[in-house]
């Protein structure tokens, strides 16, 4: 019970403020996407991510706060999370076009999964979203794009 409190804590302090040192008006509009099956099979914006800031966007505890859930082989082990699946071997697992719709709407998938939508913009009405949030993705695509193109390779 405990746990589930600090989780909701958590999505409404996701849904209530930026990222630490980032203007909410950064980001750009959510492009449209075609989800085919369990995958978007094309790029959000023009083309593949970086791997390198993938990995640092995904080691951001401010930011994308994916290693408040998951664990894998990320800087500092100690601070992983154990609610959701370990991303070490994601690669081998999941297609790229998997990986994006999980990081893209998880909820597409699993509907009550604790794992926000990263890019896709919910229904605020009667949700306790900022103004500052309001209509706004939590990450823009190239966000996405770099995490999809670091958890491509953990191939082991």
């Amino acid at each position: 019970m405990m746990r589930l409190a600090f989780l909701a804590f958590l999505g409404l302090q996701l849904a209530a403020s930026p990222g630490a040192g980032e203007e909410t008006g950064s980001y750009e509009e959510t492009a449209s996407y075609v989800v085919t099956g369990d995958a978007i099979m094309q790029p959000l914006v023009g083309g593949k991510g970086d791997p390198a800031r993938g990995a640092a966007l995904i080691a951001d505890r401010q930011r994308s706060l994916c290693t408040l859930c998951h664990s894998g082989l990320f800087p500092d082990a100690h601070l992983h999370g154990t609610l959701a699946p370990d991303l070490t071997g994601v690669g081998a697992r999941l297609s790229e076009g998997q990986i994006r719709l999980r990081v893209v709407d998880m909820k597409r998938l699993v509907p009550d999964t604790i794992m926000p939508s990263y890019y896709r913009v919910a229904d605020e009405q009667g949700r306790r979203v900022a103004a500052a949030w309001r209509g706004k993705p939590i990450l823009g695509g190239a966000d996405i794009e770099d995490i999809v193109a670091y958890l491509t390779t953990l191939k082991g």
